[in-house]
């Protein structure tokens, strides 16, 4: 079936347990639902200083703080990407029991777990704009932010779609996340410019989707410009991965059951 709708079908029903995955994350925490905002903050901090302090890192056209506003630009999307990856690869066998419930739709659970995972992520782009605003960075490409997430949402589906579907059949590969996550975050143009990297490595930039995503970010916010061929190109790569990972989980699905 077409996996757009799949998803226009049962909105109300993801919706419903989007919400209640994200409550379920906090209970019986001591910081709760604050834990949406503590989590980023910790996380763009410590990054920051070890670039900034420990690193050194320094960029000529930029200053301390602009540099970690560069950063941030790239690390918010990451974060919400790592974190959707993360939970998404083994959403499927952590969810065994709906494998052959025929009132829920199995195609929902990497959905939900994405959108769930993707809070973090929106609660930090908003802190984001917000401090840019303050420093009187003010673009009318920061306009573009909600198109560029929805893409991010769209890849990402698509791509856990096709990673708990084989995670199935293939248990390690949820045991290798954190070391693809590690990989995909040296990799990615997070803590230095398009400038910063050496003409002859660029080409192997570009078989990297968080390459397009995390440019397309930062253009956006932090520079105010918005590269058409960069968005063109992981708009492709967005519903290509989306529509792939529909159909190889509608394929592969009829078995789950003779493997959980």
């Amino acid at each position: 079936m077409n996996p757009i709708s799949i998803i226009w079908r049962h909105i109300h029903v993801l919706w419903a347990t989007t919400l209640t995955d994200i409550r379920s994350r906090f209970i019986g925490t001591i910081f709760g639902v604050a834990w949406i905002f503590l989590y980023p903050l910790l996380f763009l901090g410590l990054y920051a200083v070890v670039y900034t302090m420990i690193y050194r890192v320094r960029v000529a056209e930029f200053g301390t703080f602009d540099y970690v506003l560069l950063i941030f630009c790239g690390l918010v999307p990451f974060l919400g990407f790592s974190e959707a990856l993360g939970s998404g690869v083994g959403s499927v066998l952590g969810n065994k029991g709906l494998i052959k419930n025929t009132l829920f739709p199995i195609d929902l659970i990497p959905v939900k777990t994405v959108l769930a995972s993707s809070v973090t992520m929106l609660v930090g782009l908003v802190m984001l704009l917000m401090v840019l605003w303050s420093r009187g960075i003010v673009h009318s490409t920061q306009l573009a932010i909600p198109l560029i997430l929805v893409l991010q949402i769209i890849f990402t589906v698509g791509l856990i779609w096709i990673l708990s579907a084989i995670n199935v059949f293939i248990p390690d590969l949820s045991q290798m996340v954190a070391v693809l996550i590690l990989f995909l975050m040296l990799v990615s143009p997070i803590a230095y410019t398009q400038e910063m990297i050496p003409k002859e490595l660029i080409p192997f930039m570009y078989p990297n989707p968080l390459y397009y995503l995390i440019m397309l970010y930062r253009d956006a916010a932090f520079i105010g410009v918005i590269k058409p061929g960069l968005l063109a190109i992981f708009t492709v790569i967005s519903f290509s991965t989306f529509f792939l990972g529909g159909f190889v989980f509608s394929r592969l699905k009829p078995l789950f059951a003779d493997y959980v």
